[in-house]
């Protein structure tokens, strides 16, 4: 009863707060708003939705549809926090001046997450970057995060060298449009039908996607810069030296789409500076917050931890040298990968006070 009591005191004395979305009509930004229902700790005093782009649209909270239309700077002008999960021009736009008269920005967009006088925060791994005077806060790549979380501990005690990945990546990360164009291909336009010895994709027209996704996997995210590596995989790889502080950190990455609804997943070698058992690995892993450690012998799947928080691990080995160690992961893009870390940033704002 005394932890419910000062649970009560604490919300009470938790500021009501004008809370802004931009792009909240978009399937990152429904999210985020259903967090800040879902999670009633948070003390939302009136949620403002915006839409990302001219469309007039509607959102869903606490009961009531509450109107989304184009951004209105007066209306941004009186929140004290405002969540941008739209496209990095808007954020460009927008969000520096904000920041600048003291709104509290988060952006999940990747506009500002390698700019050095911006702090890129993962609560679990990083919050000590976050500072007042910081008002503009970049969140991370939805495919780095998870790595980060469940390998900080390995970094932190023994010195992670080099990180090689391979991801795997669901439709939705790739937006609403290339979801639909999914579904399309599958449902009306994409039986598998065959034509002589060779499966012959019926619905091929895409546009969202380099090609058709239906029975199909993707080795690309995002164009090619002049060396062969995608946008994804330079994404991934600057952001984790950011976040663990490790500039020297090497890097490779093989960026996948693959024919999955919702929930990415990865497979991870980790070369360490000393040696550490899979045993050893478990142990400091499994203290990580916001992460979910799954017994030896199972492994977590993007279709299995659909629409839950934690970072989900698996499969953790041996790799090819004492040094060497592989993990299985898979999580919720949509939330830890980009709308709940976002929601968590507000929180830790919540926490220290620094929110009013």
């Amino acid at each position: 009863m005394k932890h419910s009591a000062d649970r009560s005191s604490c919300l009470k004395k938790a500021p009501s707060l004008r809370v802004g979305v931009i792009g909240a009509t978009g399937m990152v930004g429904q999210e985020l708003v259903r967090l800040l229902e879902r999670r009633g700790s948070f003390p939302v005093g009136e949620l403002v939705p915006f839409s990302s782009g001219s469309q007039r649209r509607t959102v869903s909270f606490r009961g009531r549809r509450l109107a989304a239309g184009p951004v209105d700077q007066a209306a941004l002008a009186s929140c004290s926090l405002v969540f941008f999960v739209s496209s990095d021009e808007v954020s460009r736009r927008l969000a520096p001046g904000l920041a600048g008269r003291g709104i509290w920005t988060i952006d999940d967009s990747s506009a500002f997450r390698l700019d050095p006088g911006v702090p890129l925060v993962i609560p679990e791994v990083n919050a000590h970057v976050l500072k007042r005077s910081s008002r503009l806060i970049a969140g991370p790549n939805c495919t780095m995060t998870p790595l980060a979380v469940a390998a900080v501990a390995l970094h932190r005690g023994a010195g992670i060298k080099e990180v090689r990945l391979a991801t795997y990546q669901s439709v939705s990360g790739a937006g609403r449009s290339a979801l639909e164009e999914f579904f399309l291909q599958v449902h009306e336009k994409g039986r598998l039908r065959v034509e002589g010895r060779a499966p012959v994709l019926g619905g091929s027209a895409h546009s969202a996607l380099p090609g058709p996704i239906a029975y199909n996997v993707i080795p690309q995210v995002g164009g090619f810069d002049a060396e062969g590596r995608s946008v994804e995989e330079n994404k991934v790889a600057g952001e984790l030296r950011k976040v663990w502080e490790a500039p020297s950190l090497k890097v490779s990455v093989t960026a996948v789409r693959v024919p999955v609804v919702r929930g990415h997943a990865m497979a991870a070698w980790l070369t360490l500076g000393r040696p550490l058992s899979p045993a050893a690995a478990r142990a400091a892993i499994s203290r990580t917050p916001g992460l979910k450690l799954f017994p030896d012998g199972d492994y977590p799947t993007p279709l299995a931890v659909a629409d839950t928080e934690p970072v989900c691990v698996g499969r953790i080995r041996k790799g090819a040298t004492s040094r060497e160690l592989c993990l299985w992961l898979a999580y919720d893009n949509l939330l830890k990968g980009a709308a709940l870390n976002s929601v968590q940033i507000a929180e830790e704002l919540l926490r220290r006070g620094w929110l009013a």
